[in-house]
């Protein structure tokens, strides 16, 4: 690639970046591709507070809802159990849609004494929500550009934040939340609900108690066929969400997979991303779908399939994949490689390899695999096993486990099970891997977004056992 061409596609990339474009004009003649990457890419100063963050306890934590569309009418039904236990209360909702806000005021009753106060007036109604001083936490399910400057004005304000995925969109965003939070002294979360699923928790188990030996590489994905869902006039408002893959070719949505991987790799837990590479093949499948049903819009940005390598600090390799386009089964990937043991997801396989070499080459037997699965079973999940039941809506009781550990952490004072700095670093890989997309699947050298707090070795704390 030459010289020029480079230099249009970092401009453009630095741009979604959140780059002003006066840093971009500073390339001259004297500045190698290199030296202009790593201004691109420079980080900026963190303290590291927000490890181990310990707030006063909160007996029983006010809540507030920001959008009430399709998450966050599931997300309210995850309180039934700790509103009935006081541990928790709906203070208030907000959404630009008065009907939303009515039907789950509707449902609120049916749970707790207390009606939510509504926000609906206008566009900004929400800032009134975040401004009341008698709400301790504020969950945010809007579309993704907002949650950036709906975090940020929720900790100015006092608030601690839990935001749906991502929490930022460029890396501009990515050091204003971290500059923020570590200032205002409030828990910023990601809520990555697939690091509170059974499986995901029963393999962390596994790999904490030593059946996988030292991990080495690992597979995570979001293989979702969203085509209808995504050019449906009712299901996105505003059919926001297409509007990202009309614009942007990148990973669009890594929680799902990284998340869990990063757990299992002690990811700013004793490692960290080094760098990464990541390319998109054309796309098709989603202009064909749009095509037929005459869709607003028939061409887009985004390839079918995005495939992400990242590198760690000590040498661990993640591959990350995304597809909504294509028809074919969901799929989270779920893969981890140790050197004793290998589990892989959709469906659920275990191989535990033998000392003496004299192994067999196939998956465990159902009973074997039973037998490990009721062995190292999370006990968060065999003590809520009643209460994850009756929550199965929230994907298959994932989401109640998620916002338990969250409520319960702040009744107790503790640390959150994903901290701000795991937040900003899965939020990270999108506009990091459309940065090495647009420069032919460039090696991109990943910001430390913890201070060098990756360093010191700790486990995750979702292994924590919380009453």
């Amino acid at each position: 690639m030459n010289r020029k061409s480079f230099l249009n596609l970092t401009a453009r990339a630095g741009l979604f970046l959140g780059v002003t474009p006066s840093l971009i004009a500073c390339a001259n003649d004297k500045k190698s591709e290199k030296q202009i990457l790593e201004e691109l890419l420079k980080s900026e100063k963190v303290l590291g507070t927000a490890v181990n963050l310990t707030t006063e306890a909160i007996s029983k934590v006010r809540v507030g809802i920001i959008g009430m569309g399709n998450r966050g009418s599931v997300l309210i039904q995850m309180f039934e159990y700790l509103i009935r236990n006081n541990y928790a209360e709906i203070v208030a909702l907000s959404d630009i849609s008065e009907k939303k806000l009515q039907k789950n005021q509707e449902y609120l009753k049916t749970i707790q004494d207390k009606e939510a106060a509504l926000y609906f007036k206008d566009k900004d109604d929400w800032k009134n929500l975040a401004k009341r001083d008698d709400i301790d936490l504020i969950l945010i399910a809007t579309p993704w550009e907002y949650h950036t400057e709906m975090s940020v004005f929720g900790m100015e304000h006092g608030k601690h934040v839990a935001c749906e995925q991502p929490m930022a969109m460029t890396l501009k965003d990515c050091w204003k939340l971290i500059e923020v939070a570590e200032r205002t002294k409030q828990h910023c979360m990601y809520m990555e609900n697939c690091c509170f699923n059974g499986e995901e928790l029963w393999v962390l188990n596994m790999i904490d108690q030593g059946v996988f030996g030292d991990v080495n590489h690992a597979e995570g994905a979001y293989i979702h066929d969203l085509r209808k869902h995504m050019m449906d006039e009712t299901y996105y408002e505003d059919q926001w969400r297409i509007k990202h893959h009309e614009t942007t070719n990148a990973n669009l949505y890594t929680g799902h997979g990284l998340g869990p991987v990063s757990m299992y790799m002690d990811i700013g837990r004793g490692d960290n991303y080094d760098h990464l590479v990541s390319m998109s093949s054309r796309e098709q499948s989603l202009s064909t779908a749009a095509k037929k049903i005459n869709f607003r819009a028939q061409e887009f940005a985004c390839g079918d399939m995005n495939t992400t390598l990242i590198k760690t600090k000590k040498g661990k390799t993640i591959m990350l994949q995304f597809d909504t386009h294509t028809g074919r089964p969901y799929t989270r990937l779920n893969t981890i490689t140790g050197t004793k043991a290998v589990h892989q997801g959709y469906p659920s396989r275990l191989y535990v390899g033998h000392d003496d070499l004299q192994w067999s080459h196939g998956w465990l037997k159902d009973d074997d695999y039973k037998t490990y699965r009721e062995k190292y079973d999370h006990p968060l999940w065999k003590k809520l096993k009643e209460q994850i039941d009756a929550n199965a809506v929230g994907h298959g009781g994932m989401d109640f486990v998620m916002i338990y550990r969250l409520i319960r952490c702040l009744n107790q004072g503790l640390p959150l099970d994903i901290n701000l700095y795991d937040s900003v670093m899965w939020s990270a890989i999108t506009p990091l891997s459309e940065l090495s997309v647009a420069n032919q699947s460039a090696s991109i050298k990943i910001p430390d977004f913890t201070g060098g707090t990756w360093a010191t070795k700790r486990k995750a704390e979702v292994l924590r056992d919380i009453l």
